[in-house]
Order: C-alpha cells, then structure tokens, then sequence
C-alpha cells in the first residue's frame, strides 16, 4: 500500500474563540482506496501558504510512502537538510500527515489506533474544559474575573458532567510580558478562586490556565496564594525554555505544574521532566503526531508523571488525543473546548461520544470518525481567491483565545 494523493483544508471555524479562528486538516489517499485524516494545530500561516507547505511535504517526503513506516517518516523529516530542531511549525505540519497515516493504518487492518499502540488501557476518558460564558459575544475574561460570573459558570459545568474546570483568572495590567501582577490583580484572582471553590466544594478540580505570563517570582508568590484552593495544576506559570527557572517553581509550591503545549518532540521534554514537572501537556497535532506523543508518555511514566492531551482545535485533533489518552497508562485528563457543538457533529457525524464529562473511545478502525466532506468544503477557505477578509488583512493564522 502507497500514499498517492494528499489534499488540505483550510475550514473556518463559526465559533472561533472554542478552537481556533481555522482548523487547518490534511485528508491523505492510498493506491487501495483507504483515506486517512490529520490535523495541524501549530500553523501559523495563510491558509495559501499552509496548502503550499502541504504539497511541497507530501512531494518530498509522503508520495508513494508506505503509511506503515511512520519511524523511517518521522526520521527523514526530521533529519532534512540537516535540520534537527523541533520547532512548532516543522512539527505541527508533519503532526497532521503521520495522524493521517495512523488513520489509515488502522483502517488497513480493522482496529482503532489505540489497539496498535499498545492497546486500550480504560473504557472511558475523563474531560475538562474552560468555563466559557453561554454568549458567546461575552468573551471569557468577563467572566474569568468576576468571582460571581466565574462561580456560576463553574456550576453550570459541574451540572453538564464536568468533574474539572480550567480558566485563567489573572488580569493582564500590561502589554509586554513576562509581568508581575498588581496586588489588586491579585487579590481579584483569589476572590474567583475562593468563590468557584465555595459553589463546587470537592466535587470538581479547579485548573489554574495561565500562559507563560508571569517572571518566575510573580509565580512564586501567585502559586502561595492559590495553594490554600488546591487546583489540579498551575499551567505554564512561565514558558518552558528555562529549565533552572521551571525546577525554581516546582520546588516552591505544593501545586503540581504542567506545561509541555508548546514543545515539540521527545528531544525537548527530557529536560522538564528532570526539573520535577508532574504534568506533562502533550499536543498530538503539534509534537509529532500520536507516536512522538506515546513516547513521551512513555517518558513521563518513568518519571512518575502524568499526561493531559492539550486541545485546542478541531475534531480531528481531538479523535487522535482520545486514542493517546486511551492507551497511555499515565494518563490525568483530556481538554475539551466547552461542550461539543453542532458544527463538530455536522462535520464528524460519529466519532466523538462525551457522556457526564467522560468521552467513549470509539471502536471503530482508525481514528474512529467519518468526515462529511460536503461540510468541510462548504465552510472551506478559498485559498486561492482570499474570500476570507481576516486572510486579506494579514490576520490568517489558528490564533489562540483560550
């Protein structure tokens, strides 16, 4: 079996502030007739540029590939021209082809993908989501900073299923970061803890969704103030470059730290886990795809630590996090974009089963899904024509509103 025929697809998002303002999907054909589906979620181009970078990738690396031989794929273009490094954008564009590669493989023998990685380890996944206000015209930091919004939607999300929510309550007192927030600040971020704690006492974890925002004293003193609320975790209380500074933090606090979204490959987790990391955020649409993705969760077991898929994207993203999740002994938690709406199911009929916070992985072959091509092609980006106004201001990218 040969790969003979790639396509990608730009697909506007109607409620982009859930996922993404694009979901930018690969769809790979084989000899035999048997299509694979991928995502990238770390594009930060055109959608003209993105369908370039697709064709040029598939060109050079993926036509006339066996879609079993995802190791000597990653190796060779990793390896390319020397390069070795894993940057976001290299890494999340061959994420959406060896996604798509795993689709096919599982479909080529009638077994989902979990089976082929080492085969399913739980009959259902837990979930979480950000706490996102019901207008969506009300962006979250309207309610992520008011102790009473904050603490009502908490308890919306318990009364869907939800035993976990996510949100970032620190308000951003200035343009360029790192910062250190304001007393004020401050004291409002713990006013939305004590109030969310109060409405769903122990019935529900509270993620602390910060950004890479703070210097690392500002951490410091922001972690001491939450532990008194015991969240699950502090996300990327700083970004995760500086090793020293991330092992600084995780030994002057009680709550566990994760971070990991942004990285890509196995090369460049080693060093977080040595820093005493508990949480690792593995992107399977960003790190490499589902194999580099089950290798560091292999890591992270040795350490004693556990893995949340990140997931901020489209349903195809979100099929491949679930199989990770499904076979990874280590597994914590899987992030979800608010409730599953009408757009995802019109796209992905079947596929994605949430019932009371939990998902059901799917036990059909591959993935687990069916694409209606008919939707993808109706909310497609004309790339070619620029029919989007936000790709003719310069402003066509997966930008991140979590």
């Amino acid at each position: 079996m040969r790969i003979t025929d790639v396509t990608a697809y730009t697909v506007n998002n109607p409620h982009y502030a859930r996922g993404g303002r694009y979901w930018f999907f690969i769809k790979l054909v084989t000899d035999t007739g048997i299509e694979g589906w991928g995502e990238v979620y770390w594009n930060s181009y055109s959608p003209q540029t993105f369908e370039d970078i697709v064709k040029d990738i598939f060109e050079l690396i993926f036509f006339n590939a066996d879609p079993f031989e995802i190791e000597k794929l990653f190796s060779r273009y990793f390896l390319l021209d020397c390069k070795q490094h894993a940057d976001l954008a290299k890494m999340g564009i061959f994420s959406g082809f060896e996604i798509a590669c795993w689709d096919i493989v599982g479909k080529s023998v009638g077994r989902p993908v979990y089976d082929l990685l080492g085969g399913r380890y739980r009959e259902k996944i837990r979930t979480y989501s950000y706490i996102y206000p019901r207008d969506p015209s009300e962006w979250q930091e309207k309610t992520w900073y008011s102790p009473e919004k904050s603490a009502t939607c908490a308890r919306e999300y318990v009364n869907m299923g939800y035993t976990a929510i996510k949100l970032d309550p620190v308000q951003y007192d200035q343009e360029a970061l790192p910062f250190q927030p304001s007393l004020e600040n401050m004291d409002n971020a713990e006013a939305v803890m004590a109030a969310i704690r109060k409405e769903v006492e122990n019935k529900c974890d509270i993620i602390i969704g910060t950004h890479g925002q703070f210097t690392p004293s500002a951490a410091i003193r922001f972690a001491k103030r939450m532990e008194r609320y015991d969240p699950l975790w502090l996300e990327e209380p700083i970004p995760p470059e500086n090793i020293q500074l991330m092992r600084r933090i995780c030994e002057a606090t009680s709550i566990p730290i994760a971070t990991g979204e942004r990285l890509a490959t196995k090369f460049e987790f080693a060093s977080l886990l040595n820093a005493g990391v508990d949480i690792i955020q593995i992107d399977v649409s960003g790190i490499g795809g589902l194999l580099e993705s089950k290798k560091v969760a292999g890591m992270a077991e040795a350490y004693h630590a556990q893995i949340t898929p990140h997931c901020y994207a489209g349903p195809v993203s979100l099929a491949a996090q679930v199989q990770l999740a499904a076979c990874s002994p280590n597994f914590l938690i899987q992030e979800m974009v608010g409730p599953i709406d009408s757009f995802v199911f019109e796209i992905m009929p079947e596929g994605i089963k949430w019932e009371k916070g939990y998902v059901i992985p799917s036990q059909k072959p591959g993935l687990g899904f069916h694409i209606d091509e008919k939707v993808v092609a109706k909310h497609r980006v004309n790339a070619f024509v620029g029919e989007d106004p936000l790709m003719q201001s310069g402003a066509a990218r997966n930008t991140k509103t979590e």
